[in-house]
This record gives structure tokens, C-alpha cells and sequence, in this order.
């Protein structure tokens, strides 16, 4: 069976390496040179986009800011998983605020933003503090404002304004006014579903950010009324977009309450623990679904750790002697704040876990590897 997905990055590239074993190619389509290669070995085919879509089982996708003529053409296909629908809200903000409320999911009190005027309505009705979010291209804390104080309104609006003024306009921008959510922490839930309608997820995973960007994920036992909640969130959304593959849900906890903050509509990066941490990692389970193939378990096998690599093309070696330490590199050119690898460290307890979480955490300089130190002594501490 052959699998195309839009994007050529590094979750297409493990979506290939979890494919193999069950002999399921998978291409990628990179959407910026219009080429069609393997994610792993980068060989390239001499195909087009039409010509690709036809030669595949099943087309999927890797992220949500695919170019709408590009999903036109998949969705046409019929084998499109998940749908463009699912796509298009998770690439915009305007469609992901609609689908959560008609989905009756709880998220943050939010106003629609196009115009100053709009802008100071917004104010005025939701209150500070304020997060402002570009409905399009942002993503890893970009298109992003914190509005505090009524004084630095227009300092900011003018901001936003130039960054509507620069922006794509294939698609008419705008910008979503959120309530600022005083949340106790950041939790995620990935899950896959299948045509049927059949549902398994995997334990809530809490994520640490640095800049926006996920620095650190960690997937222990979790409360059995927190993730019965996040189950049925899930369960609601997927079923509103008769979704067929991984989906993730990022939650902000507040109390014993969940709030969405986002979807996306793929395989997550909070989500790289099951390689190491469950029975069957995301990217299989992802492609068992679009391919019609029974669903795999999801049980944490093991308390287990994600830290990503961001911005270095190296790390110490000796964190491959810690015990159940695993590496995992992108094959990608080093750049500044780019996702380069990710390391998966894994322990038979909470206890053993935050051990050996420990020991990572002084093999890695803080200076390139912030939040983790502090992440694992917290850790300790509750183990």
C-alpha cells in the first residue's frame, strides 16, 4: 500500500520509518519545490502532483498550512484522510474557534479581529490580559501578542497591522482576541480514529514551553477524571469532523477543568514519547488508520520523557550509555530554533524515569536545552 502525504519534514520522514515494517510506503509531496521524494532516503520521483495523487492508496498530510488549490486536488481524490475540512481548521484559527463551539468544547472567550475598531471592541468585551493570534501562518509562538495594559494598545495594534499589511494575501488575514487563560499547566492528547468512527487515544502528555516553541514532554499516569475529559473533548471534535487519522488536542488545566487551546489535525510533537512509551507510536497508529488497518494499543508501556533538540546538529554521545535513552535526529541543516532531533528517555517507574531524567538533563548544556533541568528536578521531587 502507498501513502502520500503532503509535507516532506520530519513526521512524514517517521511516518516512513513506522510504515516500513508493515509494508506501507509512503511518499511526501513537498509543497515548496512541487516534488514528490521519499521523506527518508530523499530520492525523488518524476511525478506531479495529480500524477502522485493518483498512483497513491491514501494521501494524508504532515501539517495544516498546505495551499488550498493543493488540497483541492486530494480532497477531489477521494482519499484524502484526514478531510480538508479537518486541514483547513487546524491552519486556521477563525475555522478551529467555529469548530470548537459547534463541537461544544470548552476554549477561551475569543472575538475576531480585522480592524482597529474591532480591535478596541475586543478589548472592551473580553477584558486584559489579552492573547492575540493570527488566524493564518502562525505557528511555534509566531504571529503572536500578549496585550497587558490599556497603555500599550496602540503600540501593539500598529504591530498587528503591519503584519497584516506583509501577509499572504492568497487568504484574507485576520487576527483571533483571546482571553488570557491563568492556566496551572499545558497538557496535550493525541488520538487516532477510523472511518468506523472507532476511537483510542493515548495518556495526556504535559508539555513545557520556551518561547512558544515545545521544549519538553512528559508522558506519566495520568488522573483518570482529567483524561476521561480530554477522551470525550477528543471524542467530540473528531466525530464533528468525521476525522479519519492522528488528531491532537492541546489543553490548557485549569483546576480540574480542561480548556482547548488548539488542534492539530496530524501527527503531534507531543506526541514523540510513543515511540519509546506505547505499544504502537503515533505514526503507525496514524497510518493504521488511514489505511483501514485495525487501531493499535495506546497503554503507556512505561513512564517516558520527550526533550527536543532545537537549533544544534549535536549532542553529547554519552546520553546514549543512560539506560533507555533513545535518539532521534531529522537528517535536517542546522539552523537557529529549527526542530532538529528529538530524545526519548524512558524508565520503568515515575521514579526510575526521573533518575534517569535527571542524568539527561547534566548532559545537556542549559543554554541550549532550557526548561529541561528544571523540568526533571520537578520531576524528582514528585516521584
Amino acid at each position: 500500500m502507498q501513502v502520500l502525504v503532503m509535507g516532506a519534514g520530519q513526521l512524514a520522514r517517521m511516518m516512513a520509518l513506522a510504515g516500513a515494517p508493515l509494508n506501507v510506503q509512503v511518499l511526501a509531496y513537498d509543497v515548496n519545490t512541487d516534488t514528490v521524494l521519499h521523506p527518508v532516503t530523499q530520492q525523488q520521483f518524476p511525478l506531479t502532483l495529480a500524477q502522485a495523487v493518483a498512483q497513491a492508496d491514501v494521501v494524508s498530510s504532515e501539517f495544516e498550512h498546505i495551499p488550498y488549490p493543493v488540497q483541492d486536488i486530494c480532497q477531489q481524490s477521494g482519499k484524502f484522510f484526514p478531510n480538508s475540512t479537518a486541514i483547513k481548521a487546524g491552519g486556521d484559527r477563525r475555522q478551529e474557534k467555529q469548530l470548537l463551539d459547534a463541537a461544544g468544547v470548552a476554549n477561551a472567550g475569543y472575538r475576531i479581529v480585522t480592524t482597529e475598531a474591532e480591535f478596541l471592541a475586543a478589548i472592551a468585551a473580553l477584558g486584559l490580559p489579552l492573547v492575540l493570534k493570527s488566524a493564518l501562518a502562525g505557528y511555534d509562538g509566531k504571529g503572536q501578542w500578549r496585550l497587558k495594559r490599556t497603555e500599550d494598545a496602540a503600540a501593539i495594534w500598529a504591530d498587528i497591522a503591519s503584519f497584516m499589511a506583509d501577509a499572504d494575501h492568497t487568504l484574507p488575514q485576520a487576527i483571533v482576541a483571546e482571553q488570557f487563560v491563568r492556566f496551572d499547566r499545558e497538557v496535550s492528547l493525541v488520538g487516532a480514529r477510523n472511518a468506523k468512527g472507532d476511537t483510542v487515544v493515548y495518556p495526556l502528555t504535559e508539555n513545557h514551553h520556551v518561547d512558544g516553541v515545545l521544549a519538553v514532554s512528559l508522558a506519566i499516569p495520568a488522573q483518570q477524571q482529567l483524561q476521561q475529559q480530554a477522551k470525550q473533548m477528543f471524542d467530540a471534535v473528531a466525530a464533528r469532523l468525521d476525522y479519519v487519522g492522528v488528531l491532537a488536542l492541546e489543553f490548557f488545566q485549569v483546576g480540574d477543568q480542561l480548556l482547548v487551546n488548539e488542534i492539530a489535525p496530524r501527527v503531534h510533537n507531543s506526541g514523540h514519547w510513543t515511540q519509546q512509551g506505547s505499544d504502537t507510536c503515533q505514526f503507525e497508529n496514524h497510518l493504521r488508520a488511514v489505511c483501514g488497518l485495525p487501531l493499535g494499543s495506546t497503554a503507556l508501556v512505561r513512564p517516558t520523557v520527550m526533550v527536543n533538540i532545537l537549533g544544534e546538529d549535536q549532542v553529547d554521545p554519552a546520553i546514549l550509555a543512560l539506560p533507555s535513552c533513545h535518539l532521534h535526529w531529522y537528517g535536517k541543516g542546522k539552523r537557529a530554533g529549527r526542530k532538529m532531533g528529538h530524545i526519548n528517555i524512558c524508565g520503568n517507574s515515575v521514579a526510575e524515569l526521573a533518575e534517569r531524567f535527571v542524568a539527561l538533563a547534566q548532559l545537556l548544556p542549559a543554554a541550549q536545552f532550557p526548561e529541561v533541568a528544571e523540568v526533571a528536578a520537578k520531576l524528582q521531587q514528585q516521584a
